[in-house]
């Protein structure tokens, strides 16, 4: 029961695990920072991204064992989507006392677009996830006679997943809503989840206030688009109408009033925190609440079980419900078949590193000098220093590893300035047409010199950003590789 979806999905995050070669710019980042030396990542997480610290470090043991490129970069992700698609699947079998109800749960969560997604991504979400489940499936054990040490142990995971990435914590949330809602919880089970509670959220204190600091690097964050606003709305409909038909098939008590009580608070509260912290400061991103998914899976896998009992009333004869489930599988497989085949190429993120290292490389045969414009863009060449070997980081001053920082310290805007009037022929790597220039004096300074004294040779738009090529006159520009 745990291992069929657990299979199920290694298989999807294995399958077009390289993405046919390509990383977008949050994987560079990724894997750049984890080939830093020890000191050199701690000397980062003072500056910046110490939300992600502990993943960071945890690559950079990974790729000291075994420097396998992409597939080493995404495989925890997908082998962490494996192991939460079996504790989902565990769950559901101990909160309902049905093997479907677990299985199809499980699977439920594999086959989630969402979740196949992350499952390829060279990020924490997914080992996050995979921790929540497994403290989800912990904390239904949990019982009034529970020992303190497994409270302990539940306590030690949340804070594992916590600080991987620190909207984890809110998954206490749900479970303490869950906990509240249950007419079985003792005084001294409530008394227990309390102190862990508290002993968590006292622990990851530090790490709060030390991202805090560093929330200038979440500034981009705008909040949820129309778009993202129906997926949301979608989720919740789902969630919601799993939960009323369940309730409404087999009441308020039971088995699957359990499992309503879980899984309900933990697909929808971490989101709606998250969203109500906007009123605030927009920090709601899908990928930082992956794990509610686990709650979803949970209602849509027992709401299919139920489905097919009411079906089995109808369709009489085994042979004809094993083709009735057989005919729903394949349909559900050719309708997320389309889905799960986009994610697996590049244009499925929001630009695409390596195509971008490779046409910055091609176009610098015979310039002198690179620009990024703005300065982060520069993370779209560290994972691929070679591609632009012979040209001058003309506006760097210090790089990343040596600052401390990201993408590194620029030069001052006069001496960019003074940098840019002495060379020939340049490299430009900058977003895509669209978007709206940086108003950071160094960036101002870089357009200003490039339009008054640079003509354009060659321009090529890809996707999330664009390459261009400038010469101080049109028979200096050189003719580019092919």
């Amino acid at each position: 029961m745990v291992l069929a979806p657990a299979l199920v999905g290694l298989a999807l995050g294995l399958w077009g695990i390289t993405r046919q070669g390509t990383m977008w710019r949050d994987e560079s980042v990724t894997y750049q920072v984890a080939h830093r030396s020890v000191p050199e990542i701690v000397d980062l997480l003072r500056h910046a991204d110490a939300v992600h610290g502990l993943h960071y470090l945890l690559m950079h043991a990974l790729f000291g064992v075994w420097d396998g490129g992409l597939p080493a970069l995404r495989l925890p992700s997908a082998v962490a989507t494996a192991v939460a698609a079996g504790l989902v699947a565990a769950t559901g079998l101990r909160l309902s006392a049905r093997p479907a109800v677990g299985v199809v749960s499980g699977l439920v969560f594999a086959v989630t677009p969402e979740v196949q997604m992350y499952a390829q991504e060279g990020r924490s979400y997914a080992l996050v996830c995979a921790l929540v489940a497994l403290a989800t499936w912990q904390f239904t054990g949990l019982g009034p006679d529970a020992p303190v040490a497994r409270w302990c142990r539940y306590g030690a995971v949340v804070l594992a997943a916590s600080l991987l990435h620190e909207f984890a914590v809110l998954a206490l949330l749900a479970h303490g809503v869950a906990l509240l809602l249950s007419p079985d919880a003792t005084s001294r089970t409530r008394r227990c989840f309390a102190v862990t509670s508290g002993a968590v959220v006292v622990a990851l204190a530090p790490l709060v206030v030390w991202s805090t600091a560093q929330s200038g690097q979440v500034s981009w964050i705008s909040g949820p688009s129309l778009r993202e606003w129906c997926e949301i709305a979608g989720f919740a409909a789902l969630a919601l109408g799993c939960r009323w038909w369940l309730t409404r098939r087999a009441g308020r008590a039971g088995r699957t009033a359990t499992v309503c009580r879980l899984a309900l608070p933990l697909a929808l509260l971490p989101t709606a925190v998250l969203l109500s912290a906007g009123v605030h400061e927009p920090v709601y991103v899908d990928r930082y609440v992956l794990y509610s998914h686990i709650g979803l899976a949970l209602l849509v896998g027992t709401a299919l079980v139920r489905a097919a009992d009411a079906a089995g009333r109808v369709v009489r004869g085994r042979a004809a419900r094993a083709v009735a489930v057989g005919a729903s599988a394949l349909l559900c497989g050719a309708a997320l078949l389309p889905v799960s085949v986009q994610m697996r190429t590049p244009e499925s993120r929001k630009d695409d590193v390596t195509a971008i290292a490779e046409e910055a490389g091609r176009l610098s045969a015979g310039a002198d000098a690179v620009l990024f414009t703005p300065a982060r863009r520069r993370e779209w060449t560290l994972s691929y220093p070679g591609r632009l070997r012979g040209t001058t980081d003309i506006a760097l001053a210090r790089s990343p590893a040596a600052s401390g920082t990201l993408q590194g310290v620029e030069a001052a805007p006069t001496e960019i300035g003074r940098r840019l009037a002495l060379s020939r022929v340049v490299v430009v790597l900058g977003d895509p047409a669209g978007q709206p220039p940086d108003t950071d004096p160094g960036e101002r300074v870089k357009r200003h010199v490039l339009a008054r004294d640079f003509v354009v040779c060659a321009r090529t738009d890809l996707k999330g950003g664009r390459v261009t090529l400038h010469a101080r006159t049109v028979s200096l520009c050189p003719a580019p590789a092919r």
